[in-house]
């Protein structure tokens, strides 16, 4: 018996000597972690672009004729916003936006649908490169705002899965089932 614990306790020992540390998170690290969870790395949910891919223009305008937003008026939504904040990020002058919400999900046009997921994927890198770029002082300012900003795209992106499976578009297969 004491042979038989003596060897588990050795085959611990090297199986832990074995492993290699994981380095501690770091602010930028875990910034970047909530920003590409809402992008392009599905984990716990999905992410945006799983959200909106494989969606025609027609698909992308479906509502549900109860007032709900369609995946494009989503999509447009987070657009807009993701883009305010990244040129705030990059010291760019924002512009005109009299401060009515339902602007940034009004204005989408389905024949633009294509461009509005491209756009969005390039403004959510472009945000991803500002903050591996930043400085840690300029993290540290920003840090509640790139947090609200991953968990603003995180409820919306649900709403767009939500949309989809009601519409009968979505794949489950993607998660959420």
């Amino acid at each position: 018996m004491k042979s038989v614990i003596l060897a588990l306790a050795l085959a611990f020992t090297m199986n832990a000597g074995a492993q290699t540390p994981k380095a501690a998170p770091t602010l930028k690290s875990i910034l970047l972690d909530q920003l590409h969870s809402t992008h392009d790395k599905s984990d716990w949910f999905v992410c945006a672009n799983v959200a909106v891919a494989n969606l025609t223009p027609e698909q992308a305008n479906w509502s549900d004729g109860k007032g709900n937003h369609s995946v494009g008026q989503l999509t447009y939504h987070l657009l807009f916003w993701n883009s305010r904040s990244l040129a705030t990020f990059q010291g760019h002058p924002l512009p005109n936006f009299k401060g009515e919400n339902t602007e940034t999900f009004d204005k989408f046009d389905a024949k633009s649908w294509n461009d509005t997921v491209n756009k969005l994927n390039q403004v959510m890198t472009d945000l991803e490169k500002v903050v591996a770029n930043a400085s840690d002082a300029q993290l540290a300012q920003w840090a509640p705002t790139i947090a609200n900003i991953a968990t603003h795209n995180a409820y919306h992106i649900g709403e767009i899965v939500m949309v989809r499976k009601e519409q009968g578009v979505w794949d489950a297969s993607k998660g959420v089932k």
